[in-house]
């Protein structure tokens, strides 16, 4: 028996997207473990740019890892379909059509998950303000 519009068995369901596998929404776990990935290759390279600690970087160094973030976010999303952490998890970023995002909606994208609050609130398909904002879902590779 298929769900009701307001019934919905797993994330996805309703759009008509598999359970599992590729080309199902992509679990909480994959997107957790991408963003810290990204999060740390962003210390990183920050740490290379600045040469020496992040958090003790004179001049407000410390909002260098988060343009760093954003940047690699921005690009590789346009580019590859994902940040880095993402297409290391398995994950795409993809418009709800299947198609990839534009240069602008991957910035808007970008823009609000580095403001924290969008991702955080979601809807059952798991898309967090930030993909409602540009129409787009994060799914299985």
């Amino acid at each position: 028996m298929e769900p009701g519009p307001d019934e919905q068995g797993y994330p996805g369901q309703r759009r008509g997207l598999p359970e599992s596998g590729p080309g199902a929404v992509a679990s909480w776990g994959r997107r957790v473990l991408a963003l810290g990935i990204d999060w740390l290759l962003s210390l990183l390279a920050s740490s290379a740019l600045l040469g020496q600690g992040v958090w003790t970087a004179p001049g407000g160094g410390q909002w260098v890892p988060l343009a760093v973030f954003a940047l690699e976010t921005w690009v590789l999303t346009t580019f590859l379909g994902g940040s880095a952490g993402q297409l290391i998890c398995r994950v795409t970023v993809r418009r709800t059509s299947g198609r990839p995002l534009d240069l602008l909606r991957a910035l808007a994208r970008t823009a609000l998950i580095c403001a924290v609050i969008p991702p955080i609130v979601y809807n059952r398909d798991r898309q967090g303000l930030h993909d409602l904002a540009v129409d787009s879902i994060v799914l299985q590779r």
